[in-house]
């Protein structure tokens, strides 16, 4: 089985190295940047003709006419197979969004993460990495690469530090699915309780920093516009921020790949996250706790060691259903943490009963319309230890 992986290393640009990569990303921040307005007026222009927008194919060949005009030959002081790297990202930007995968395609802005792909044309040398038009930059090879080397992305973050990201062509053994099951509740109290009684309570990097960035960015407020101290002041910053992104992506990838690796299933609740956020009262909370992320970890780690992911439908009442009884609790609210079944008198935490009720409900090969819309009734094909639902 053939999977791509990325390997990221630090890079340590000179005074000279840094202004050839500032330039690189400048041009293709402006590449996407002014491509994304054509589409855009193009498709405002011939919305009523049968071609309505531009492909990559397009947009490739108006790249090549502007670099010939005077106003724009800078664009020729960068590796060209970068800017139309810029229009690639472009049109699968627009693809995701018709595809409904992600919302519609923004403008780059200058002073967010920075990057930039060189697909050919480049080598790494001991502890040296050269890429087209620049020479000579410094790398820190911590581990090595695996597999066939494809392209080499730079980037810059908010605070100044430089990573290329190494893409390479894993050709992997199919994975062996061996182990157990698990369901999985995501919480806010708990960041997740397993069907097996295990609690990972929520690291909260976040709220256990917040003070220090609301420190900081009262500093950054204070300063004038345009001057160096602010430049400083937005730096420090910066850094907080990415600290506690690293943390948050330290923790949820150990977490995905013990769990990957104990089971040969994980089942979890199908989120709304994106409408669960609108809730201004968790919204923080909820983007703390990295749900997205975590998900997208177990999926692609997954397919690599063996372990099958499956979503039950987010209706499912997998905390209003007795896991004994089949008894739905129409009135428990959310900051009932436990409740008592009227049904068999069991008591049940929450989120255990949760997780439970999702590991059942996917033994059964059951879905959301199979159970009626909201859970009434269950088919025929429930085992002892998924019972029918009852209502009182």
């Amino acid at each position: 089985m053939k999977i791509n992986k990325a390997f990221k290393y630090r890079i340590y640009p000179n005074r000279e190295q840094r202004e050839i990569l500032s330039k690189h990303f400048g041009c293709t921040r402006f590449v996407y940047n002014y491509f994304l307005r054509q589409r855009i007026d193009y498709y405002i222009e011939n919305k009523d003709n049968q071609k309505k927008g531009l492909t990559f194919h397009d947009t490739a060949l108006r790249l090549t006419q502007l670099k010939k005009k005077a106003e724009f030959e800078w664009l020729r002081d960068v590796n060209s197979q970068s800017l139309q790297g810029a229009l690639r990202a472009l049109d699968v930007a627009y693809n995701n969004f018709f595809n409904k995968r992600a919302k519609f395609p923004k403008f780059k802005k200058k002073h967010r993460k920075q990057s930039f792909t060189v697909p050919q044309h480049w080598s790494i040398q001991g502890n040296i990495l050269n890429i087209p038009k620049c020479i000579g930059l410094k790398i820190v090879l911590h581990r090595e690469t695996e597999g066939t080397p494809k392209s080499v992305t730079i980037s810059m973050t908010p605070s100044g530090k430089y990573f290329a990201s190494i893409l390479c062509e894993m050709d992997i053994p199919e994975p062996a699915y061996a182990g157990g099951e698990v369901g999985v509740d995501f919480g806010i109290k708990s960041f997740i309780v397993t069907s097996d009684a295990r609690v990972i309570e929520p690291p909260k990097f976040f709220r256990k920093s917040e003070e220090q960035v609301k420190r900081l960015q009262k500093r950054v407020s204070r300063k004038q516009k345009g001057s160096n101290s602010r430049r400083k002041a937005i730096q420090r910053l910066a850094v907080k921020h990415e600290k506690v992104s690293n943390q948050r992506s330290d923790f949820l990838h150990k977490l995905s790949r013990q769990l990957v690796g104990e089971n040969q299933a994980i089942h979890i609740e199908s989120l709304a996250i994106r409408n669960m956020v609108k809730n201004h009262h968790l919204a923080k909370s909820i983007s703390d706790a990295g749900w997205s992320a975590f998900v997208n970890m177990l999926e692609y780690k997954g397919k690599w060691y063996g372990c099958h992911i499956h979503k039950v439908d987010r209706f499912f009442p997998s905390s209003k259903r007795c896991h004994v009884c089949g008894f739905i609790n129409d009135n428990l609210t959310l900051k009932d943490r436990e409740w008592q079944c009227p049904e068999c008198n069991s008591v049940h935490d929450r989120d255990l009963n949760a997780a439970i009720n999702i590991l059942n409900f996917s033994r059964v090969g059951t879905t959301q319309t199979q159970a009626g819309g909201d859970g009434r009734q269950l088919a025929s094909s429930v085992k002892p230890e998924a019972p029918a639902f009852k209502r009182g």
